[in-house]
């Protein structure tokens, strides 16, 4: 992309020279802007545009700060501000009667180049004698300049209907260019040079070079502007705690090594979550007002996936801790800790690493080689692993004795059961049992009728699974209405669509054997019907049952998905202490119960974020150093400041929003694999986002994304950009409140003085 600035006064026309340039870029088939900052809106008071030009699409609508080349139309202009932010190397393209040789040491780095506009325009009679109109002559010289050729430069005069003189004054221009080469600056820093040389014609405003007038009009005030920032609701409910507007705003600028990193301040698993989360961001954004959530869940796994970043514990230290469990929890704190310089043993019951991640998520969703990246991730910082290791409580108390702290991070192990009488119990299995015979190849289900019992994720997952090991007939019973499935809604509609069939509103309530004397072969499960009433507790409508609505589903193979709880067995009686229905650890022990264990959220993303406060919880034990939360991420990477004054504690919702102000983008998922494509093999079905652009629908909800829209429509000029800082001159601004009504994201707003 190349950006160019032009600088000039009212009545000269550079605004409209930028929409020439744009214009022959655009009859080039390249994506183009143009736009003006006009600030005081007189005759003669300076002013910039701006033009930008680059054959992918232009989505940056800020100003220009760092331009590829400057034009000057007006030679008074000519001071330190023209050069601002320049690159090394650029063209300066003035309008003087001079040679740019008598520039030259005032401009070292740059290419100078110069033509007498002024001169032209007025034998071409363009504009007065006093203001002349230099635009289209300009234009002639900058067609020669950048190389775009003339004929390029008179389509774009015809076609904005500018003929005549104007395509005479381009012609004659382009023939007049002066210009003059300029070495390499090699490491020049980009900055703003200090040219000493003084305006080449003293103007009415001068002082300032090419910066814009001011009138001190602060006096005049009963209003003034100030800055807030609200929380996103996105990082709001994100409950592994993620920077999800930080990330995004990361990938929308290509960064995505930086969104890596910003993920894993807080989890050690965006390409996990990236694909197995129920992404409560992506319900609550305020863009769905607008058209349609931003897909933070697949940008998760593209940074996870596609980003790349070093990492390295900090310095060694003495105390140990034992994690037993490698699930979400226990892996999330491991990283934490491990990188905080903590020796780390992770136990694991199984022969691998993984937990739940590994044994109860098909691979169609999660392959075990995007876990394996993760966990290689972790183990690199020096965390050991050791599998094969069953929890009792004489090994939780050997634990203890040896490590100066112990999480204990092994899930939901006790599965809930349904009576069903005695008949056909040998046809009833559980559900996270049955995935994790599945992912080891170790079960059979051709020819088979399957029930599936429950509504969650694993429940579907079960199904789905047991559709693609060939059962004949594949169905799930539930005894509420779909909308009141906790699974995630893609799943359940995806799993319709290969075929899964789903009993609503049905309730198990005994299973009859079939008619082998052995117990073999075809059962029945005896349902009833249900209706909703009002809601219970979970705030889901009450299954009511309907009496005399029985009626009977042929099974071969009964699965229960019916959810699990804590095994506390492990933990001698008396000694949990809790906090409401949240278990937080043990008396006189150093033992803490982390993630489902402790929580029961039952997610993936809640378990990372249980994980990671509980290492920054044992940090703050065995160190007395209070980190806050999130902070093992900020070891290595600063955030840059946002000056503000007012921070509020409140979540900024789609109505405090100007979303009239953005653009509209269709919402965008990358390709996934067809029913009959999947529903027959254990292939991943989504094959992720090709590129990262999604992210630019991201609305920075709250937070001050530096649009320049502000700075853009201040009428006065008084409000500017310096870094990642925007600076209101008080005593010139007279309170009009514009900049507020144009901050899309309510970040500006009029405080009474």
């Amino acid at each position: 992309m190349v950006e160019i600035r032009i600088h000039g006064r009212g009545g000269q026309g550079g605004v409209t020279l930028a929409k020439i340039i744009a214009t022959s870029r655009f009859l080039e088939g390249q994506s183009v802007q143009a736009f003006g900052l006009y600030a005081a809106e007189r005759s003669g008071a300076p002013l910039q545009a701006f033009c930008r030009y680059a054959d992918e699409p232009i989505r940056n609508r800020n100003l220009i700060y760092e331009p590829d080349h400057v034009i000057v139309l007006d030679p008074t202009l000519v001071g330190p501000a023209i050069a601002e932010g320049l690159e090394p190397g650029g063209w300066i393209l003035i309008n003087a009667a001079e040679p740019p040789e008598t520039l030259a040491e005032d401009f070292p780095g740059y290419r100078l180049a110069t033509v007498d506009a002024t001169a032209i325009a007025r034998d071409n009679g363009l504009g007065t004698r006093s203001v002349p109109i230099v635009n289209t002559a300009l234009a002639g010289a900058v067609g020669r300049l950048l190389g775009f050729g003339l004929p390029s430069i008179l389509s774009a005069l015809e076609h904005l209907a500018f003929k005549g003189p104007n395509q005479a004054a381009a012609e004659r221009a382009y023939a007049e260019l002066r210009s003059l080469d300029a070495p390499a600056p090699g490491a020049a820093a980009r900055a703003a040079p200090t040219p000493t040389a003084k305006p080449l014609v003293p103007g009415f405003l001068s002082g300032d070079g090419g910066a814009l007038p001011r009138i001190r009009t602060g006096a005049w005030a009963t209003e003034q502007p100030r800055r807030q920032e609200w929380i996103p609701p996105c990082n709001h409910v994100c409950p592994a705690g993620n920077d999800v507007r930080g990330f995004l705003q990361a990938m929308a600028r290509e960064r995505v090594d930086e969104a890596l990193a910003i993920l894993l301040a807080t989890s050690p698993l965006p390409s996990i979550c990236g694909r197995v989360c129920p992404a409560p961001c992506m319900e609550s954004c305020n863009r769905i007002d607008l058209d349609g959530a931003v897909n933070v869940r697949e940008l998760e796994r593209y940074a996870g996936d596609h980003g790349s970043v070093a990492l390295a514990p900090a310095d060694r230290r003495q105390e140990c801790v034992a994690i037993v469990g490698s699930g979400p929890a226990g892996l999330t704190a491991a990283f934490h800790l491990g990188r905080l310089g903590y020796r780390v043993t992770l136990y694991e019951a199984a022969t691998e690493l993984g937990g739940l991640l590994r044994g109860g998520i098909p691979e169609y969703r999660l392959p075990d080689a995007v876990l394996d990246r993760e966990l290689e991730r972790i183990l690199e910082l020096g965390v050991e692993a050791r599998t094969g290791f069953r929890l009792d409580r004489t090994a939780v108390f050997g634990l203890a004795q040896r490590y100066d702290a112990v999480l204990v991070a092994t899930g939901l192990q006790e599965l809930r059961g349904l009576e069903l009488g005695t008949g056909g119990a040998q046809a009833v299995e559980q559900g996270i049992d049955f995935l994790d015979r599945a992912h080891r190849r170790q079960v059979r289900v051709e020819g088979e009728e399957v029930i599936v019992v429950g509504g969650g994720d694993t429940a579907i997952d079960a199904a789905r699974t047991a559709l693609r090991l060939r059962a004949e007939r594949v169905r799930v019973v539930y005894r509420r209405s779909q909308a009141e499935m906790p699974a995630i809604a893609e799943e359940i509609d995806q799993a319709i669509d290969e075929g899964v069939e789903i009993e609503f509103l049905t309730q198990p309530v005994s299973l009859r054997p079939g008619a082998s004397d052995n117990g073999g072969g075809r059962h029945f499960l005896v349902c009833r019907q249900m209706r909703l009433g009002d809601p219970d507790e979970s705030g889901r409508r009450r299954p009511e049952e309907i009496a005399g609505s029985d009626f009977e589903l042929p099974c071969d193979r009964l699965i229960l998905a019916l959810g699990q709880s804590q095994d506390l067995s492990v933990f001698p009686e008396g000694s949990e202490v809790r906090e409401g229905e949240q278990l937080i650890g043990l008396l006189e022990t150093p033992l803490y119960a982390i993630g489902d264990f402790a929580t029961r959220e039952g997610t993936v993303a809640g378990a990372i974020g249980s994980g990671r406060r509980a290492a920054l919880h044992i940090h703050e034990s065995l160190s007395g150093e209070l980190l806050g939360d999130g902070a093992p991420g900020d070891l290595d990477r600063e955030r840059p400041a946002r000056p503000v004054d007012v921070w509020r504690d409140e979540v900024i919702q789609a109505g405090a929003m100007r979303l009239h102000l953005f653009e509209r983008q269709a919402a965008h998922s990358g390709p996934s694999l067809l029913p009959w494509e999947r529903s027959w093999n254990f292939n991943e079905i989504h094959q992720g986002l090709p590129d990262a652009r999604q992210a630019q629908r991201c609305l920075s909800c709250g937070v001050c994304d530096e649009c320049d829209r502000c700075v853009t429509y201040c009428p006065e000029g008084v409000l500017k950009r310096v870094g990642h800082e925007f600076v209101f001159d008080y005593s010139f601004c007279k309170g009009c409140g514009v900049c507020a009504a144009e901050c899309p994201r309510n970040v500006i707003f009029m405080s009474r003085l």
